[in-house]
């Protein structure tokens, strides 16, 4: 899974992430996540790999009709950077990769957390914007799970599976993010985390 994208760090010498591994097992155990999911995940990562531009352009044309949510994607003067919104673009069709291909180990927990500095504490550095807004809010974060869970079905569907198929994909998919949102939820209050 080697890549080339531009900021993408997955391979890096990353700090280790605070969220241990025996934290993400017990967040797995209160998604009621199970080997059944792991396998319906692996299956949709097989059915989104080929469709990542498209759910892209779709979750792209959701942000940019929502001033408040492009807003985490201005430049210094306050208009969308073209520049910025690009280069992140490349690394969220990576996230869809990683999300369901790539083992959920201390590696992947580091990978985590610096995606979730990345939308607080260091938020624009990666890319060089000096971004008027200094970290994307968490009330969005989290809002967020819905429209990334209710749009990626059609997508899920396209593949061919049956209608239990797709319905477990599609919930190994809304536990997978709601997964992530609780891991890059960490950096916005450390303390009570």
């Amino acid at each position: 899974m080697t890549t080339t994208i531009a900021g993408y760090a997955y391979d890096d010498d990353l700090p280790t992430s605070p969220v241990s591994t025996a934290d993400l097992d017990l967040l797995l155990s209160t998604l009621l996540w199970s080997d059944d999911d792991a396998a319906a995940l692996a299956r949709a990562g097989a059915v989104l790999a080929p469709q990542v531009e498209a759910i892209l352009d779709l979750w792209y044309g959701y942000v940019g009709s929502h001033a408040h949510l492009v807003a985490s994607f201005h430049g210094p003067d306050g208009q969308p950077s073209a520049h910025y919104l690009s280069a992140v673009r490349a690394r969220f069709g990576q996230w869809i990769t990683d999300l369901c291909a790539r083992p959920w180990d201390q590696r992947w927990l580091d990978h985590q957390h610096e995606i979730a500095r990345r939308h607080t504490d260091t938020k624009g550095r990666t890319d060089g914007v000096d971004s008027p807004q200094r970290f994307v809010p968490l009330r969005y974060l989290v809002a967020f799970v819905w429209p990334i869970t209710a749009t990626i079905r059609p997508f899920l569907a396209a593949g061919g599976d049956d209608a239990d198929t797709v319905d477990a994909m599609h919930t190994a998919w809304f536990k997978a993010v709601t997964l992530t949102v609780a891991l890059w939820s960490q950096p916005y209050d450390p303390d009570r985390w």
